[in-house]
């Protein structure tokens, strides 16, 4: 156990985020998403759902600023409201960013496509449908160490 890291964070998962750069995609889907037909490495979450995983990734990683939207949501098909685990997921993520976040909806077919193309898939055990995202890491803001 590392002090300060939230529990949900695996060592696969703390690897895996290190691993990424500013710019670079993190997936982070549900039970009734294949993860492994993206192609790219899967780090599993059994029992934790999304607006857990996702607190505990912006935990530790920036949400990029320089692009409208680093929230991504796969669009749910045939309903008009916003699924409730969507709004979870929004709230925490601001809380984590300490700033509003408009979520960018993603066509389900797209959002697979653009799955394709992150570093990291994170599969939850969130059971609500709908409940698969994109988060976009940021820039560290700059670091000046103290002086000895």
């Amino acid at each position: 156990m590392l002090k300060g890291i939230d529990p949900v964070i695996s060592p696969d998962l703390l690897y895996g985020l290190a691993k990424m750069g500013h710019g670079e995609n993190v997936v982070v889907v549900d039970r009734n998403y294949p993860p492994f037909s993206a192609g790219i490495p899967v780090v599993h979450l059994p029992g934790v759902d999304a607006p857990t995983a996702v607190k505990a990734i912006c935990s530790l990683m920036p949400l990029d600023t320089f692009i409208e939207s680093p929230l991504a949501a796969m669009e749910p098909v045939g309903e008009t409201e916003l699924p409730a685990v969507t709004g979870e997921v929004q709230a925490v993520a601001e809380a984590a960013d300490s700033r509003p976040l408009k979520v960018r909806w993603v066509e389900r077919f797209a959002f697979y496509a653009e799955a394709r193309n992150a570093s990291l898939m994170v599969s939850t055990g969130e059971a609500r449908p709908y409940g698969c995202y994109i988060l976009t890491k940021g820039v560290w803001p700059s670091f000046t160490p103290p002086q000895a």
